[in-house]
């Protein structure tokens, strides 16, 4: 073969090798649009009109295959069709958890011999668990739970020998617990099913919650009985006698019973009526009084205020600035009341006089710092001035009973909002809103920092993030953590709290910085920081999405309610990657408040 022949030949197999490429990333966009047709959700956003869906919404590509499919909770219904996603050979991961999918799975995902993560949980999959699992040896993440799944659990999954996560809770698995063996095996639960006998030797080093809800016994449960086998119990005649006498005596008792409650019914009947006569007068006094009561009662308002107000004579409010005292004490505690919430450091009410003005007032519970140490920090809150900071207009303090008087805030917080009921009738928060909220949260924060060294908020959360009608973001709770008793932060302050804060009354700036970075996390992801995620680790919201980046498919960190507005991805992920570095684990690692506020303030610019 001459040079010119082999170069020939050379250059043939390349552009057959590219056609074959371009053909396999044509076949597997033909199979996503197939899947799209079958199915309803949020895969209608694609743009099909790109020739590569490799930069689709949920879709990875490695070598110019799609390599990874991942569209969790984006509200896909009906069933998998047959012969399409089985057709993705390349696929490593395919995630379609927290979706309305159902029916059983489709037969052609045995052809998926590169599967490595298999992420199914929370759909309606019903039916055995299909045996063609057993043949995908590569998998290493398996999870089926929270799906309608009958039939008993197979002695063939160990077959899958590299599996180190088997999840099959909450569906309706019967039957007994083969015994399965699992040389990786790390993570798994069986939990809430209908599975019945003895747990496994090799599984009964997994914990309790693995197990429980099910008619299991056996370490780690309650032991079995004898050799844990089931019970076959042998009744001799004088068991089954004395069986037969006890449930003769058992039944005449009842006879008699039932003949005396008839015959005293009638009597009965009558004492009740003359009772529920005397009862009823009774009762209209006692109404009639307790309604005279409460004309002059204050404490029916907040309840047990009175008495200890009324206790430190002399004691009034102290206002704050410009603000009108349009209102003094008494009228505060007479004012009509609902209770808005119980917070970390007390109880918040709405409070509404009769001159129609509204405002929020915070009762806190367990100060622990002497009077002159309140009244120092509380007056240094009340003189702060800026737009994103909840305006405190007064307080009241006396031993065992302190108030705070807030302008009210009628939109409320931002955690109800984001984290409230997503049926018909809720207006998502949008990614515009959502930047711009987080730029007043920002700018507030700045303003606190800005006042010294020693100040910083403490208590950063989206709780505490209330808004105006406008969306306008202010902060409320400042500098109450280090007001407060040392058992009067629940843990639900943990997901916002930096590693270092091991007492929450000794805040710092740069803990601030670290529960702003969650607070943009919560953000963008649209997920709580005390929430069970959907990750198979359990850990907190920040390790949660620096584990999902480090794997390359960040597109799943993000809310999809945001997902939609393609032209603000580039910036999403920026505001990602400040919020990562925000919530830094160590405390010269995070950035200062000034430089956050400043990238915020470019990214809100780009999204008007």
């Amino acid at each position: 073969m001459s040079y010119f022949e082999y170069l020939a030949g050379a250059v043939m197999t390349f552009f057959l090798l590219l056609n074959a490429v371009k053909a396999d990333l044509a076949a597997d966009k033909a199979v996503l649009l197939a899947l799209r047709t079958a199915v309803r959700g949020r895969t209608l956003l694609w743009n099909t009109t790109e020739s590569s869906p490799c930069k689709w919404v949920g879709v990875q590509c490695r070598n110019n295959r799609i390599s990874e499919l991942r569209l969790p909770g984006m509200g896909l219904t009906g069933n998998l069709p047959d012969n399409t996603i089985g057709n993705l050979t390349q696929l490593v991961t395919l995630s379609l958890r927290f979706n309305a999918l159902s029916g059983s799975l489709p037969l052609d995902l045995w052809s998926l011999t590169n599967l490595r993560n298999l992420y199914l949980q929370s759909n309606e999959f019903s039916g055995p668990i299909p045996s063609f699992l057993f043949s995908l040896k590569n998998l290493v993440r398996l999870s089926l739970a929270s799906n309608n799944f009958s039939g008993p659990i197979s002695s063939d999954f160990s077959k899958l020998n590299r599996l180190g996560t088997l999840y099959l809770e909450k569906n309706q698995l019967i039957g007994e617990i083969p015994n399965l063996d699992f040389p990786g095996l790390v993570q798994f639960n069986v939990s809430d099913n209908l599975l019945v006998g003895n747990i496994p030797e090799k599984l009964s080093s997994m914990p309790e919650s693995a197990f429980v809800g099910n008619a299991l016994c056996g370490r780690p449960l309650k032991s079995c009985n004898g050799n844990g086998t089931k019970n076959k119990f042998r009744f001799s005649v004088g068991m089954i006698a004395g069986i037969i006498a006890g449930s003769v005596v058992v039944v005449l008792a009842i006879l008699v019973v039932l003949f005396l409650v008839c015959r005293t019914r009638r009597g009965i009947k009558e004492e009740v009526r003359v009772y529920r006569s005397s009862k009823e007068t009774e009762v209209a006094k006692i109404n009639k009084e307790k309604n005279a009561e409460d004309e002059d009662n204050l404490s029916s308002t907040y309840p047990g205020l009175n008495e200890k107000v009324g206790s430190a004579s002399g004691k009034k409010l102290v206002y704050f600035g410009k603000t009108e005292k349009g209102f003094d004490l008494e009228d505060l505690l007479r004012a009509s009341a609902e209770v808005l919430g119980k917070g970390t450091f007390g109880t918040a009410y709405k409070a509404i006089f009769d001159t129609g003005m509204v405002v929020a007032v915070k009762r806190l519970k367990e100060v622990a710092v002497p009077e002159k140490v309140y009244r120092e920090k509380i007056e240094a809150v009340g003189n702060m001035n800026h737009e994103n900071l909840v305006p405190l207009r007064a307080y009241y303090y006396s031993v065992g009973e302190n108030l705070l008087v807030y302008d009210y805030m009628p939109m409320g917080s931002l955690s109800a909002l984001l984290h409230g009921n997503r049926g018909a009738g809720r207006t998502p928060l949008n990614w515009k809103t959502r930047t711009a909220i987080a730029l007043g949260a920002a700018r507030g924060i700045s303003y606190i920092h800005s006042q010294g060294s020693t100040f910083s908020h403490g208590n950063i959360k989206s709780s505490n993030i209330l808004l105006t009608t406008s969306y306008q973001a202010c902060l409320s709770d400042i500098g109450l953590a280090q007001l407060v008793g040392p058992n009067t932060s629940p843990n639900r302050l943990d997901g916002y709290r930096a590693p270092e804060v091991t007492d929450a009354r000794k805040v710092s700036q740069k803990g601030d910085v670290y529960s702003f970075g969650v607070l943009l996390l919560e953000l963008l992801t649209g997920k709580a920081p005390t929430h069970t995620f959907l990750n198979e680790e359990g850990v907190d919201l920040p390790r949660w999405v620096q584990s999902i980046v480090k794997e390359e498919w960040t597109a799943e960190v993000f809310d999809v309610e945001i997902l939609k507005y393609e032209h603000a991805e580039e910036d999403m992920v920026q505001l990602l990657q400040l919020a990562i570095s925000c919530s830094a684990q160590y405390p010269d690692k995070r950035p200062p408040m000034t430089e956050i506020t400043q990238k915020i303030e470019e990214l809100h610019v780009s999204s008007v």
